[in-house]
Protein backbone atom coordinates (compact mmCIF):
# COMPACT_ATOMS: atom_id res chain seq x y z
CA UNK A 1 0.00 0.00 0.00
CA UNK A 2 1.66 3.21 -1.20
CA UNK A 3 0.36 5.98 1.05
CA UNK A 4 2.33 8.71 -0.70
CA UNK A 5 0.16 8.13 -3.76
CA UNK A 6 -2.82 9.31 -1.70
CA UNK A 7 -1.23 12.70 -1.03
CA UNK A 8 -0.09 11.95 2.54
CA UNK A 9 3.20 13.35 3.83
CA UNK A 10 6.05 10.79 3.83
CA UNK A 11 6.60 11.18 7.58
CA UNK A 12 3.18 9.51 8.20
CA UNK A 13 4.28 6.49 6.25
CA UNK A 14 7.70 6.37 7.99
CA UNK A 15 6.19 6.53 11.47
CA UNK A 16 3.74 3.77 10.69
CA UNK A 17 6.43 1.48 9.31
CA UNK A 18 8.72 2.14 12.30
CA UNK A 19 6.37 1.70 15.25
CA UNK A 20 3.49 -0.48 14.07
CA UNK A 21 3.18 -3.81 12.44
CA UNK A 22 1.81 -3.88 8.93
CA UNK A 23 -1.54 -5.18 10.15
CA UNK A 24 -2.17 -1.89 11.98
CA UNK A 25 -0.73 0.47 9.41
CA UNK A 26 -3.88 0.91 7.39
CA UNK A 27 -5.93 1.53 10.57
CA UNK A 28 -3.49 4.26 11.62
CA UNK A 29 -3.40 5.91 8.24
CA UNK A 30 -7.14 5.71 7.51
CA UNK A 31 -8.09 8.77 9.67
CA UNK A 32 -5.25 10.75 8.15
CA UNK A 33 -6.38 9.70 4.68
CA UNK A 34 -9.89 10.97 5.41
CA UNK A 35 -9.24 14.18 7.37
CA UNK A 36 -5.87 15.50 6.20
CA UNK A 37 -7.11 16.62 2.75
CA UNK A 38 -10.04 18.40 4.43
CA UNK A 39 -7.77 20.14 6.96
CA UNK A 40 -5.20 21.23 4.40
CA UNK A 41 -7.93 22.49 2.04
CA UNK A 42 -9.59 24.54 4.78
CA UNK A 43 -6.23 26.12 5.66
CA UNK A 44 -5.40 26.93 2.05
CA UNK A 45 -8.86 28.26 1.11
CA UNK A 46 -10.68 30.60 3.56
CA UNK A 47 -14.43 30.00 3.69
CA UNK A 48 -15.10 33.76 3.56
CA UNK A 49 -12.64 35.50 1.22
CA UNK A 50 -12.14 39.21 1.81
CA UNK A 51 -14.37 41.57 -0.18
CA UNK A 52 -11.49 42.65 -2.40
CA UNK A 53 -11.14 39.09 -3.75
CA UNK A 54 -14.83 38.40 -4.19
CA UNK A 55 -16.19 38.26 -7.74
CA UNK A 56 -17.73 41.41 -9.16
CA UNK A 57 -19.92 42.26 -12.10
CA UNK A 58 -17.56 45.11 -12.95
CA UNK A 59 -14.02 44.90 -14.29
CA UNK A 60 -11.25 46.18 -12.02
CA UNK A 61 -10.90 49.98 -12.21
CA UNK A 62 -8.25 51.44 -14.48
CA UNK A 63 -5.57 53.78 -13.25
CA UNK A 64 -5.91 57.27 -14.74
CA UNK A 65 -2.61 58.67 -13.49
CA UNK A 66 -1.61 59.39 -17.09
CA UNK A 67 -4.11 62.28 -17.09
CA UNK A 68 -1.89 64.12 -14.58
CA UNK A 69 1.08 65.75 -16.30
CA UNK A 70 3.37 68.47 -14.93
CA UNK A 71 0.91 69.39 -12.14
CA UNK A 72 -2.02 69.72 -14.56
CA UNK A 73 -5.05 67.42 -14.81
CA UNK A 74 -6.19 66.80 -18.39
CA UNK A 75 -9.74 65.51 -18.82
CA UNK A 76 -9.99 63.55 -22.05
CA UNK A 77 -12.57 60.92 -22.91
CA UNK A 78 -14.38 59.05 -25.70
CA UNK A 79 -17.61 60.98 -25.13
CA UNK A 80 -15.99 64.28 -26.18
CA UNK A 81 -13.44 63.28 -28.84
CA UNK A 82 -10.94 65.86 -30.01
CA UNK A 83 -11.27 68.15 -27.02
CA UNK A 84 -9.95 68.34 -23.46
CA UNK A 85 -10.39 70.34 -20.28
CA UNK A 86 -7.39 71.15 -18.11
CA UNK A 87 -7.07 72.28 -14.50
CA UNK A 88 -3.89 73.17 -12.64
CA UNK A 89 -3.26 71.00 -9.58
CA UNK A 90 -2.13 72.78 -6.46
CA UNK A 91 -2.12 69.70 -4.21
CA UNK A 92 -3.02 66.05 -4.77
CA UNK A 93 -5.30 65.11 -1.88
CA UNK A 94 -6.42 61.55 -2.68
CA UNK A 95 -5.92 59.02 -5.46
CA UNK A 96 -6.95 55.39 -4.91
CA UNK A 97 -9.07 52.84 -6.73
CA UNK A 98 -12.30 51.64 -5.17
CA UNK A 99 -13.90 48.31 -6.06
CA UNK A 100 -15.62 50.01 -8.98
CA UNK A 101 -13.69 53.06 -10.18
CA UNK A 102 -10.62 55.25 -9.92
CA UNK A 103 -11.16 58.08 -7.39
CA UNK A 104 -9.12 61.28 -7.49
CA UNK A 105 -9.44 64.44 -5.39
CA UNK A 106 -7.15 67.43 -5.77
CA UNK A 107 -6.94 71.05 -4.75
CA UNK A 108 -6.90 73.10 -7.94
CA UNK A 109 -5.34 76.51 -8.44
CA UNK A 110 -8.59 78.37 -9.20
CA UNK A 111 -11.53 75.91 -8.99
CA UNK A 112 -11.18 74.79 -5.39
CA UNK A 113 -11.36 71.09 -4.62
CA UNK A 114 -12.11 68.76 -7.51
CA UNK A 115 -13.59 65.23 -7.53
CA UNK A 116 -12.71 63.00 -10.48
CA UNK A 117 -14.09 59.49 -11.12
CA UNK A 118 -12.49 57.31 -13.79
CA UNK A 119 -10.77 60.34 -15.27
CA UNK A 120 -13.96 62.43 -15.54
CA UNK A 121 -14.58 65.56 -13.46
CA UNK A 122 -17.66 65.12 -11.28
CA UNK A 123 -17.60 68.45 -9.45
CA UNK A 124 -15.45 71.43 -8.64
CA UNK A 125 -15.90 73.65 -5.63
CA UNK A 126 -16.21 76.67 -7.89
CA UNK A 127 -19.29 75.70 -9.91
CA UNK A 128 -20.86 72.50 -8.49
CA UNK A 129 -23.86 74.44 -7.17
CA UNK A 130 -25.36 75.02 -10.63
CA UNK A 131 -25.73 71.31 -11.34
CA UNK A 132 -26.74 70.27 -7.81
CA UNK A 133 -29.38 72.97 -7.49
CA UNK A 134 -30.96 72.38 -10.88
CA UNK A 135 -31.12 68.56 -10.81
CA UNK A 136 -32.76 68.73 -7.37
CA UNK A 137 -35.00 71.80 -7.45
CA UNK A 138 -36.49 71.39 -10.94
CA UNK A 139 -38.38 68.19 -10.00
CA UNK A 140 -39.00 69.21 -6.38
CA UNK A 141 -40.55 72.58 -7.18
CA UNK A 142 -42.49 71.01 -10.08
CA UNK A 143 -44.16 68.60 -7.63
CA UNK A 144 -47.03 69.98 -5.51
CA UNK A 145 -46.19 68.05 -2.35
CA UNK A 146 -43.09 65.81 -2.42
CA UNK A 147 -42.82 63.74 0.75
CA UNK A 148 -40.47 60.91 -0.12
CA UNK A 149 -37.45 61.37 -2.40
CA UNK A 150 -34.98 58.81 -3.77
CA UNK A 151 -31.49 59.65 -5.03
CA UNK A 152 -29.61 57.16 -7.20
CA UNK A 153 -25.87 57.83 -7.12
CA UNK A 154 -24.96 61.21 -5.71
CA UNK A 155 -22.40 59.87 -3.26
CA UNK A 156 -20.76 63.29 -2.96
CA UNK A 157 -23.83 64.50 -1.06
CA UNK A 158 -24.51 67.62 -3.15
CA UNK A 159 -28.02 66.59 -4.23
CA UNK A 160 -28.87 65.61 -0.66
CA UNK A 161 -27.80 69.08 0.47
CA UNK A 162 -30.28 70.67 -1.93
CA UNK A 163 -33.17 68.31 -1.15
CA UNK A 164 -32.69 69.09 2.53
CA UNK A 165 -33.71 72.70 1.80
CA UNK A 166 -37.31 71.46 1.35
CA UNK A 167 -38.90 71.22 4.82
CA UNK A 168 -41.94 69.36 3.49
CA UNK A 169 -39.86 66.36 2.44
CA UNK A 170 -40.18 63.71 5.14
CA UNK A 171 -37.74 61.06 3.93
CA UNK A 172 -34.64 61.22 1.72
CA UNK A 173 -33.27 57.87 0.56
CA UNK A 174 -29.97 57.49 -1.30
CA UNK A 175 -28.68 54.38 -3.10
CA UNK A 176 -24.97 54.67 -3.86
CA UNK A 177 -23.11 51.67 -5.24
CA UNK A 178 -19.62 52.85 -4.27
CA UNK A 179 -19.29 53.54 -0.54
CA UNK A 180 -15.76 54.88 -1.09
CA UNK A 181 -17.21 57.89 -2.90
CA UNK A 182 -19.23 58.75 0.23
CA UNK A 183 -16.24 58.25 2.52
CA UNK A 184 -13.89 60.34 0.37
CA UNK A 185 -16.47 63.10 -0.08
CA UNK A 186 -17.06 63.37 3.66
CA UNK A 187 -13.33 63.76 4.20
CA UNK A 188 -12.41 66.10 1.37
CA UNK A 189 -15.67 67.70 0.13
CA UNK A 190 -17.56 68.70 3.29
CA UNK A 191 -19.25 71.61 1.50
CA UNK A 192 -21.22 68.99 -0.44
CA UNK A 193 -21.17 65.98 1.89
CA UNK A 194 -22.95 67.92 4.64
CA UNK A 195 -26.08 66.69 2.87
CA UNK A 196 -25.57 63.39 4.69
CA UNK A 197 -25.97 65.16 8.04
CA UNK A 198 -29.70 65.70 7.62
CA UNK A 199 -31.60 63.29 9.91
CA UNK A 200 -34.11 62.51 7.15
CA UNK A 201 -31.38 60.87 5.02
CA UNK A 202 -31.23 57.07 4.83
CA UNK A 203 -28.19 55.57 3.07
CA UNK A 204 -28.21 52.26 1.18
CA UNK A 205 -24.95 50.94 -0.29
CA UNK A 206 -26.41 48.86 -3.07
CA UNK A 207 -27.61 48.72 -6.65
CA UNK A 208 -30.31 51.33 -7.23
CA UNK A 209 -32.25 49.39 -9.88
CA UNK A 210 -32.73 46.40 -7.61
CA UNK A 211 -33.73 48.68 -4.73
CA UNK A 212 -36.43 50.26 -6.88
CA UNK A 213 -37.77 46.87 -7.92
CA UNK A 214 -38.19 46.08 -4.24
CA UNK A 215 -39.88 49.43 -3.53
CA UNK A 216 -42.72 49.85 -5.99
CA UNK A 217 -44.92 52.99 -6.02
CA UNK A 218 -42.90 54.40 -3.11
CA UNK A 219 -41.42 57.77 -4.10
CA UNK A 220 -42.74 61.14 -5.17
CA UNK A 221 -39.46 62.21 -6.80
CA UNK A 222 -36.51 60.15 -8.03
CA UNK A 223 -33.26 61.90 -8.92
CA UNK A 224 -30.48 60.03 -10.69
CA UNK A 225 -27.18 61.83 -10.19
CA UNK A 226 -24.95 59.67 -12.34
CA UNK A 227 -21.60 59.97 -14.02
CA UNK A 228 -21.29 59.57 -17.79
CA UNK A 229 -22.57 56.38 -19.49
CA UNK A 230 -19.33 54.41 -19.19
CA UNK A 231 -18.35 51.81 -16.62
CA UNK A 232 -20.72 51.23 -13.66
CA UNK A 233 -22.99 54.13 -14.69
CA UNK A 234 -23.72 52.86 -18.21
CA UNK A 235 -26.88 51.00 -17.18
CA UNK A 236 -28.37 54.25 -15.86
CA UNK A 237 -28.76 55.46 -19.45
CA UNK A 238 -30.75 52.46 -20.65
CA UNK A 239 -34.51 51.98 -21.00
CA UNK A 240 -34.81 49.19 -18.36
CA UNK A 241 -33.48 51.57 -15.71
CA UNK A 242 -36.12 54.15 -16.60
CA UNK A 243 -38.78 51.45 -16.36
CA UNK A 244 -37.49 50.65 -12.89
CA UNK A 245 -37.80 54.32 -11.92
CA UNK A 246 -41.32 54.44 -13.35
CA UNK A 247 -42.35 51.44 -11.27
CA UNK A 248 -40.91 52.94 -8.09
CA UNK A 249 -42.73 56.26 -8.55
CA UNK A 250 -46.05 57.07 -6.98
CA UNK A 251 -48.82 58.43 -9.20
CA UNK A 252 -47.95 61.93 -10.32
CA UNK A 253 -44.30 61.35 -9.47
CA UNK A 254 -41.36 62.95 -11.24
CA UNK A 255 -37.93 61.64 -12.27
CA UNK A 256 -34.98 63.87 -13.08
CA UNK A 257 -31.77 62.37 -14.41
CA UNK A 258 -28.42 63.61 -15.62
CA UNK A 259 -28.99 64.04 -19.35
CA UNK A 260 -25.54 64.67 -20.87
CA UNK A 261 -24.68 67.60 -23.17
CA UNK A 262 -26.78 68.85 -26.07
CA UNK A 263 -23.63 70.03 -27.88
CA UNK A 264 -22.06 66.58 -27.82
CA UNK A 265 -24.56 63.83 -27.11
CA UNK A 266 -27.84 64.26 -29.00
CA UNK A 267 -27.18 60.81 -30.46
CA UNK A 268 -27.50 59.46 -26.89
CA UNK A 269 -30.27 61.80 -25.71
CA UNK A 270 -32.71 61.47 -28.60
CA UNK A 271 -33.21 57.66 -28.62
CA UNK A 272 -33.48 57.58 -24.84
CA UNK A 273 -36.11 60.33 -24.79
CA UNK A 274 -38.07 58.60 -27.54
CA UNK A 275 -37.93 55.26 -25.73
CA UNK A 276 -39.12 56.50 -22.34
CA UNK A 277 -41.96 58.46 -23.94
CA UNK A 278 -43.60 55.08 -24.38
CA UNK A 279 -44.46 54.79 -20.68
CA UNK A 280 -43.95 58.19 -18.99
CA UNK A 281 -46.77 60.66 -19.50
CA UNK A 282 -44.48 63.62 -20.24
CA UNK A 283 -40.78 63.67 -21.10
CA UNK A 284 -38.91 66.98 -21.27
CA UNK A 285 -35.32 68.20 -21.47
CA UNK A 286 -33.77 71.05 -19.49
CA UNK A 287 -30.20 72.24 -19.04
CA UNK A 288 -27.86 74.43 -17.05
CA UNK A 289 -24.48 75.98 -17.68
CA UNK A 290 -21.45 74.78 -15.74
CA UNK A 291 -17.93 75.71 -16.89
CA UNK A 292 -16.11 72.58 -15.70
CA UNK A 293 -18.31 70.12 -17.62
CA UNK A 294 -17.63 69.29 -21.30
CA UNK A 295 -18.70 72.20 -23.52
CA UNK A 296 -19.78 74.10 -20.40
CA UNK A 297 -23.28 72.64 -20.28
CA UNK A 298 -25.18 69.66 -18.83
CA UNK A 299 -28.76 68.57 -19.37
CA UNK A 300 -31.55 66.85 -17.46
CA UNK A 301 -34.20 64.41 -18.65
CA UNK A 302 -37.35 65.20 -16.66
CA UNK A 303 -40.32 62.84 -16.87
CA UNK A 304 -43.67 62.47 -15.08
CA UNK A 305 -45.91 59.55 -14.21
CA UNK A 306 -49.61 59.92 -14.83
CA UNK A 307 -51.89 60.68 -11.91
CA UNK A 308 -51.75 62.84 -8.83
CA UNK A 309 -53.43 65.79 -10.53
CA UNK A 310 -50.45 66.39 -12.83
CA UNK A 311 -52.06 65.07 -16.01
CA UNK A 312 -50.11 66.39 -18.97
CA UNK A 313 -48.77 69.46 -17.19
CA UNK A 314 -45.10 68.50 -17.26
CA UNK A 315 -42.43 70.28 -15.27
CA UNK A 316 -41.62 73.44 -17.22
CA UNK A 317 -43.31 75.70 -14.68
CA UNK A 318 -42.76 75.40 -10.90
CA UNK A 319 -45.94 74.79 -8.92
CA UNK A 320 -44.45 75.89 -5.61
CA UNK A 321 -42.63 79.11 -4.81
CA UNK A 322 -39.13 79.37 -3.44
CA UNK A 323 -39.17 80.90 0.02
CA UNK A 324 -37.27 84.15 0.43
CA UNK A 325 -34.81 82.71 2.94
CA UNK A 326 -34.07 79.72 0.70
CA UNK A 327 -33.66 81.88 -2.40
CA UNK A 328 -30.99 83.92 -0.61
CA UNK A 329 -28.99 80.73 -0.09
CA UNK A 330 -29.29 79.55 -3.69
CA UNK A 331 -26.71 80.66 -6.22
CA UNK A 332 -28.17 79.37 -9.48
CA UNK A 333 -31.77 78.17 -9.22
CA UNK A 334 -34.72 80.56 -9.27
CA UNK A 335 -38.28 80.36 -10.57
CA UNK A 336 -37.22 82.28 -13.68
CA UNK A 337 -34.23 80.04 -14.43
CA UNK A 338 -36.49 76.99 -13.89
CA UNK A 339 -38.72 78.11 -16.77
CA UNK A 340 -35.83 79.23 -18.95
CA UNK A 341 -34.00 75.91 -18.54
CA UNK A 342 -36.54 74.18 -20.79
CA UNK A 343 -36.12 76.67 -23.65
CA UNK A 344 -33.69 74.89 -25.95
CA UNK A 345 -31.72 76.25 -28.88
CA UNK A 346 -33.43 75.47 -32.16
CA UNK A 347 -30.86 72.85 -33.18
CA UNK A 348 -31.26 70.98 -29.88
CA UNK A 349 -35.07 71.14 -29.97
CA UNK A 350 -35.07 69.63 -33.46
CA UNK A 351 -32.36 67.07 -32.66
CA UNK A 352 -34.00 65.78 -29.47
CA UNK A 353 -37.74 66.14 -30.12
CA UNK A 354 -38.06 66.70 -33.87
CA UNK A 355 -39.25 64.12 -36.33
CA UNK A 356 -36.61 62.14 -38.14
CA UNK A 357 -36.51 61.71 -41.93
CA UNK A 358 -38.21 58.30 -41.86
CA UNK A 359 -41.20 59.67 -39.95
CA UNK A 360 -41.54 62.60 -42.34
CA UNK A 361 -41.49 60.24 -45.32
CA UNK A 362 -44.18 58.05 -43.70
CA UNK A 363 -46.44 61.07 -43.24
CA UNK A 364 -45.95 62.08 -46.89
Amino acid sequence: YNCTMQGLPPFCVAMANRFFSPIFQNFLLLPALIFLPIITQSIATPSNPPPSTMSSDFPPPQDHSHLIQNSWFHERGPLWPGQAFTLQIQELLYHQPSRFQDILVFQSAHHGKVLVLDGVIQCTERDEFSYQEMIAHIPLFAHPNPKKVLVIGGGDGGVLREIARHPGVEEIVICELDEDVIRVSKEYLPFMARGFDDPRVKVHIRDGAQFMKENQSSFDVIITDSSDPVGPASVLFETPFYRAMYGSLREGGIVCTQGECMWLHVDLIRPLVRAVKGFFETVEYAYCTIPSYPSGQIGFIVATKKGGGNEGRGCKVPVRSVGESVQKELRYYSEEIHKAAFVLPAFAERAIFGEDENEEKEKE
